[in-house]
């Protein structure tokens, strides 16, 4: 019964991006956009593009992927640039930084997709993102963007699920979020403290943590989301972690004892 459950919500998608006839793809080389550029690309062969966008909120090794994924399956790949710093009022990270962000990256690719003729502009948000505090949803609501994942019924596990099976080398790769999201809301945004994230959460990476944030708080304290069962794992690299963090800029490191989970910096809103 589950997997005909699947298989039909697979079915509605590809039903329901055929009659889209053709689309950019908001391409983060995640694991949902990357099943959903693939699935796109299956259906509506070169009536698709990619659209990545390039950022100091955006790892470099994402957009590496992103690039190497749209060369091996032979779509069009643009990248925009997109500098969230720069739109008025994101530095100081209120609680819809997300909205600014998404509604300025999404009317340049309504732009793009102008441009090159295409008929819509689609992205990866799926039924999980529903439950949680996500006002770049509501950008994406006022612009028309498409949400075909959501609209299929598709949740985070079937979609790698689906994406083992397409042979997608993202299937198990970890949950992404821009860097942005690290910062406690009100706390102010800069392209330093950008990168003391980014050279952190990757060094966990290059240490073989699966899934992880690293959240900074007043500026120089960095505290360590990892799954529960890597807890172990962060004590026995305490020691180049702590020597690594300090050298990005971070004075104190802490583990978070209550573990990795999404959206744990919308913990202080009433949403």
């Amino acid at each position: 019964m589950e997997n005909e459950n699947l298989n039909y919500k697979f079915e509605k998608l590809k039903t329901y991006l055929k009659s889209l006839n053709s689309v950019v793809v908001a391409f983060s080389s995640g694991v949902d956009s990357t099943f959903l550029l693939k699935t796109a690309k299956d259906v509506l062969k070169d009536n698709v593009i990619a659209l990545s966008a390039k950022s100091c909120s955006f790892p470099k090794r994402e957009l590496s992927e992103a690039i190497e994924f749209c060369k091996s399956e032979n779509i069009k790949h643009i990248i925009v640039e997109s500098e969230e710093l720069d739109i008025e009022g994101f530095r100081k990270n209120p609680p819809d930084r997300c909205y600014l962000c998404k509604k300025e990256l999404f009317e340049k690719m309504l732009k793009t997709a102008k441009e090159y003729g295409i008929e819509h502009v689609v992205e990866g948000s799926n039924i999980d993102d529903e439950g949680d505090y996500r006002p770049g949803l509501i950008a994406i609501k006022e612009l028309g963007i498409k949400s075909p994942l959501r609209y299929s019924g598709l949740n985070k596990k079937e979609i790698r699920q689906l994406s083992k099976k397409l042979g997608l080398k993202t299937y198990d790769k970890q949950s992404f979020a821009c860097l942005s999201s690290r910062f406690p809301y009100g706390e102010e945004i800069s392209e330093k403290k950008l990168k003391m994230v980014d050279m952190a959460e990757q060094l966990l990476i290059d240490l073989d943590f699966h899934q992880l944030r690293v959240r900074i708080h007043n500026d120089n304290i960095a505290r360590i989301e990892v799954l529960e069962d890597e807890f172990d794992k962060i004590l026995k690299n305490r020691k180049i972690i702590s020597e690594k963090f300090r050298e990005y800029g971070f004075k104190y490191i802490s583990m978070d004892i209550e573990g990795y989970r999404t959206g744990a910096m919308n913990e202080v809103l009433n949403v």
